[in-house]
């Protein structure tokens, strides 16, 4: 049963290299794309790395639904599910920022067991398996030793709904406020996935975000635990995939992190 499983898990990982080279053909031609919503933007070569990962990923993992970004109609996650971001920063994507990701996660009994998330444009691929520790390219990572917020650099993102200038907008306005000045500076590079990757990795030493897609962190918060790193909603709530709210670090500021960001109405 386990050597099924980690060669299941390979070639997972080489589905996820194939689907790269989508990507790469997409980034480094002239692109088109739509508008999902006033500030959130899609491609055909979104839906193209997604029915391709979609294809080859089910056989592997029967058992399993398909949580996917741009194929999911669902409304309550199921039990046992692949999460799969076809290009996490697509706005990067279209943008030509190397700064996105394909994300692959895959949970059991609602719990996170394997992860990919694969930059193809830098060749950066980030794996865990549940208990099994954190990689990229094959070498061990781990998060970072800082434990004073003020010389901690930490990644963020802003909601789509921003421009409607509701309470995530405030929430996000009035937490930087809060927080710059006790920190080493913040980074913003439009993409959850690899955010969190860089925090496993110990570039970044904590991540928050709202309103962000279960698609967007379902690998990379296993990559972020098997690097010794920690995921809660606000104020230290166990995290889950349905809450609007998700804060991670490297674990020793972690206390530090939630103190300086303001409560959220329903989290």
């Amino acid at each position: 049963m386990y050597n099924r499983h980690m060669e299941r898990f390979k070639i997972l990982k080489e589905i996820v290299l194939e689907a790269g080279e989508i990507v790469k053909k997409g980034y480094y031609s002239t692109l088109e794309f739509d508008k999902k919503s006033a500030t959130e933007l899609v491609t055909k070569y979104d839906k193209a790395v997604e029915d391709f990962l979609i294809s080859k990923i089910k056989p592997l993992y029967s058992n399993y639904e398909i949580v996917a970004e741009e194929s999911f109609l669902g409304k309550k996650l199921p039990k046992n599910a692949i999460y799969i971001d076809p290009i996490d920063g697509t706005t990067n994507f279209i943008h030509k920022i190397p700064y996105l990701g394909i994300s692959i996660g895959i949970w059991e009994d609602y719990k996170p067991k394997e992860a990919i998330v694969y930059n193809p444009i830098l060749d950066e691929l980030y794996s865990a398996k549940l208990g099994e520790g954190a990689y990229l390219n094959g070498n061990k990572i781990s998060v970072s030793k800082e434990s004073n917020l003020q010389n901690s650099i930490i990644a963020t993102g802003f909601p789509y709904v921003k421009h409607e200038m509701g309470k995530e907008y405030y929430w996000v306005v009035d937490s930087l406020k809060t927080l710059l000045p006790k920190i080493r500076d913040i980074r913003r590079l439009g993409a959850a996935a690899i955010d969190l990757c860089y925090l496993a990795e110990g570039k970044f030493n904590g991540f928050y975000e709202v309103n962000l897609q279960p698609w967007d962190v379902a690998a990379s918060i296993l990559i972020v635990k098997e690097a010794g790193g920690e995921i809660s909603g606000i104020r230290g709530i166990e995290y889950n995939l349905e809450n609007q709210i998700i804060v991670a670090s490297n674990r020793k500021i972690h206390k530090q992190l939630l103190e300086n960001l303001g409560d959220f109405d329903g989290e």
